[in-house]
């Protein structure tokens, strides 16, 4: 069941993310569209949840943040697909994949290195980029499951500065050696957040895409690690 309430209090995306975030965690809640503009939120959910408990789950009556019942409630049962949910991460890893192997192709074969190189570059510029949209509201959101950003909150500014970095070098194919242990140290320690995440089934928003896109935490985001991890790893040994 979806119902859609008013939300009062969120005054920019930080604050979106932030409820957005917080409502994910409650049990029985599976999806969560929030608007600062509208001052509302759609929640979907698999019982119903009393607004005594979506308020606790935003701080509590003290809270900045208000929800109310809306009138009417709107209740609805559709419910994205796995790729309906998934499309702007599908699209551009198939951007992506299209250039790597477009720059690879090379007197009639792909030249491996450069595909992992080329991808890796598009892979690192892009997700970056959206980071860096509104760094502010990825910190937040990045903070709800990386296991160095929970205890060092300026790591989430950091971080999207150092995919930046890498999307860069490999893109120039500066110092790779370096670049690739870099990456794999850094994947490897983002990895383990979102492992612990899908595996606890914690409904949070995953920060791969910033804010722009509520993208949940699943194995799309453990894949995408893992496959920077295998990447990097392969280039070490393959030099």
């Amino acid at each position: 069941m979806t119902h859609t309430y008013q939300l009062t209090g969120m005054t920019c995306g930080g604050c979106e993310n932030k409820v957005k975030s917080n409502l994910l965690i409650l049990p029985d809640v599976t999806a969560v569209e929030v608007s600062k503009d509208t001052q509302s939120a759609t929640i979907s959910m698999e019982k119903h949840i009393g607004l005594s408990a979506l308020q606790q789950a935003l701080g509590g009556p003290e809270s900045k943040y208000k929800i109310t019942s809306q009138s009417p409630v709107k209740a609805a049962t559709d419910t994205k697909t796995w790729a309906q949910t998934y499309k702007p991460i599908l699209l551009i890893f198939g951007y992506v994949t299209a250039i790597s192997l477009i720059a690879s192709w090379q007197q009639n074969t792909i030249d491996t290195m450069v595909f992992m190189r080329i991808f890796m570059a598009g892979f690192f510029l892009t997700f970056s980029f959206f980071k860096i949209l509104n760094l502010k509201a990825f910190s937040e959101s990045y903070a709800m499951y990386d296991i160095v950003a929970k205890k060092f909150s300026a790591w989430g500014y950091i971080y999207a500065f150092i995919e930046l970095g890498l999307g860069l070098s490999f893109a120039l194919n500066l110092s790779p050696v370096i670049v690739n242990w870099v990456t794999l140290i850094v994947m490897i320690i983002s990895i383990f957040g979102v492992l612990e995440s899908v595996l606890n089934k914690k409904k949070i928003q995953c920060a791969c895409l910033g804010a722009v896109f509520n993208l949940p935490m699943s194995t799309v985001t453990i894949v995408e690690d893992a496959m920077m991890i295998a990447m990097s790893a392969a280039m070490l040994i393959l030099m």
